[in-house]
This record gives C-alpha cells, structure tokens and sequence, in this order.
C-alpha cells in the first residue's frame, strides 16, 4: 500500500556524496500537490524519492484517475520509461513534501552500465514490483472493500498524511459515492475498536 525502499536510498544517498559524481545527481524538492512527472511527456530525469510520500496514478481518457500506487523513501520513477525509450505511463504527484534525488536519464544509464550495485539493486526493484503488484490483484479479488479501505485509513494515521476521498477511492477503483457508502457502513459497524486516531480520522472524513 505503501512502497519503500531503504537499501536504493541508502545507495543513492552514499552516491550522492562522491564528489565526482554529485554533479550528475540533484536534490529537488516539491510541494503537496505538485505533478513532477506528467503522464505522456518525455522522461528527462529519474527521481528516487528520499523524503515524503507520492502518489502514481493513470489519468483515463474519461477524466477518472486510477491510483496504481503510494510510493515513499527509497522508491524510483521513470526508470521504466527511459529502459523502454517511452512517454510517461502515469503521473507522480506529490502528496506530502517531497524531496527526490533527480538522475539525467543519460546518467542513469551510465550508472547501469558502468555500477554493477545499482545494477543489482534496480532489477530486485524492479522484481518487487511486479510481485507487489501481483499480491495487490489478489488482495483486491480475496479481500472486502471495507478492508481495504481500513488500510488506507492506518496508513494515514501511521504516516501522519492526509490523503482525500478522491484518492482514496482511485486506489480502491471505486467512484467516490461507493467509497462513502463503504465508510458508512464502517462506522455503523464500529470496525476500529479502540483506536482512537482511526475514529478520528473517520469523524472528519464523515
């Protein structure tokens, strides 16, 4: 629900002290809110994300926004789009403040082929993410709405973030009026026990 990866920050965060190598790699930061890779635009640069947390999601062509996935520290965009030499698949928007490392996508394949570590590391990213992927289609199939949607409320809770209806209901591929009926009837059932950050948060989404 929300992807990490510490072992490709660390990298990157080691790297990016080299001073050979710092020219090549530039910290960016960006508000809440802000587009920084914009579905069918030309990738220029990687970004590893080292603070904060995003969102990537496709826009249809019926206006609809279909939330793929969170991503937090650690986590690379763009990567696929410059192996493939394509325009953007999706959009990556940040949700809190976020800082990313940025990588010259003809840097980037420096690194590939010259860094057998970064090498290394991009692929189990890489491999991660299709069994991520996996897991999150059968977790979809096997799980409730209401479930789901519980998950996403801790997540906020846990991480200190808010994330709005609108995103919320992308992720779960549900309209927003599904999604209230869900929180609804959550709240009907008392489904958090005793956790008072979730009640909380359900009072103001209410």
């Amino acid at each position: 629900m929300l992807r990490t990866n510490l072992a490709f920050l660390s990298f990157i965060e080691g790297f990016y002290q080299e001073k050979d190598f710092a020219k090549n790699i530039t910290l960016k930061s960006f508000p809440a809110g802000f587009r920084f890779i914009e579905q069918g635009e030309k990738i220029r640069n990687i970004y590893i994300v080292k603070d904060g947390i995003t969102k990537c999601f496709i826009s249809e062509e019926n206006g609809k926004d279909f939330i793929i996935e969170f991503l937090g520290k650690g986590e690379v965009v763009g990567e696929l789009e410059a192996l493939k030499k394509i325009n953007c698949l999706c959009n990556v928007e940040a949700i809190s403040e976020v800082t990313a490392y940025a990588i010259p996508d003809h840097f980037f394949f420096k690194l590939i082929e010259e860094n057998q570590e970064f090498t290394k590391i991009l692929l189990q990213e890489l491999s991660t993410r299709i069994i991520q992927t996996s897991r999150r289609a059968s977790f979809q199939q096997l799980y409730t709405l209401e479930y789901g949607l519980i998950k996403l409320l801790k997540l906020q809770t846990e991480e200190q973030i808010s994330i709005s209806k609108e995103d919320m209901a992308a992720y779960l591929g549900i309209s927003v009026r599904s999604f209230n009926r869900t929180l609804q009837q959550l709240k009907v059932k008392n489904s958090f026990g005793e956790d008072d950050n979730l009640e909380n948060l359900l009072a103001r989404l209410s």
